[in-house]
């Protein structure tokens, strides 16, 4: 029994490292569709080709992405970005990003999904949400000054981020997320990354303005739905108002 249980875990451990590759590979395609595919220029291919790069995606598999999302590869699939918004159980809000090839088939599972919650409209709950840049990086000096370093780079706000909080943050390293217009993300990656930062994600995303009060057992319900979403091989970006 001991020995099919491990079979088993191995299995699972397999299929979400699938998951993550796909998904990797999914979004340095649409970085290199939005900001084209020179990472020197492009922050946001720039940091998740360092994320391909943990995941051990092969060269290979990351050219041919870049290639088609810059229009120069052979597949004729083209993703479609779409935004689902809606609230998960307890009233919570949750905007769901999704690259897909095929909405139609997509469109009636996230139906299915949020079948314990509500699924909005267009339009439904944005705003609860402010839409702004995302950076989130780190420093090998655990002392240095993030406010100076916000200030430096243009960025609105900064706040401290965990390995807890982001496995990409190495421990005993300063973590900061910075919170940027959308319209700087660009420029606030470049400057972090000319001055020992190392970024992880530089993205455009949506930061819940309030917060639901929940219980250990709404929490629990609520975290089970997100999973549930964050599992589904289109969904890129899950953004909820849970603390």
């Amino acid at each position: 029994m001991g020995r099919q249980w491990l079979h088993a875990k191995r299995a699972i451990v397999n299929l979400k490292k699938g998951q993550v590759v796909g998904k990797v590979v999914k979004e340095i395609t649409v970085a290199a569709k939005l900001g084209g595919p020179d990472p020197a220029s492009n922050a946001r291919l720039f940091a998740v080709l360092e994320k391909a790069r943990k995941a051990s995606v092969t060269r290979d598999v990351i050219e041919r992405a870049i290639k088609k999302g810059s229009g120069g590869g052979d597949d004729k699939h083209q993703l479609e970005h779409v935004v689902f918004e809606g609230y998960a159980p307890h009233k919570v809000p949750v905007i769901v990003e999704v690259y897909t090839d095929n909405h139609q088939r997509t469109a009636p599972e996230m139906r299915f999904i949020f079948r314990r919650g509500v699924l909005g409209n267009a339009g439904s709950n944005k705003f609860l949400f402010d839409h702004v840049g995302i950076v989130e990086a780190h420093h090998a000096d655990p002392a240095t000054d993030l406010e100076a370093a916000a200030i430096e780079a243009g960025a609105n706000d900064v706040e401290v981020l965990t390995h807890h909080q982001n496995d990409d943050i190495p421990e005993g390293r300063a973590g900061a997320r910075f919170t940027t217009d959308r319209t700087a993300v660009h420029a606030a990656s470049v400057w972090l990354a000319q001055h020992g930062w190392s970024v992880v994600t530089s993205e455009l995303g949506y930061l819940a303005k309030v917060f639901p009060e929940l219980d250990d057992t709404a929490r629990a319900e609520v975290g089970e739905f997100l999973q549930e979403l964050e599992d589904h091989e289109d969904v890129q970006r899950v953004w909820a108002a849970v603390k």
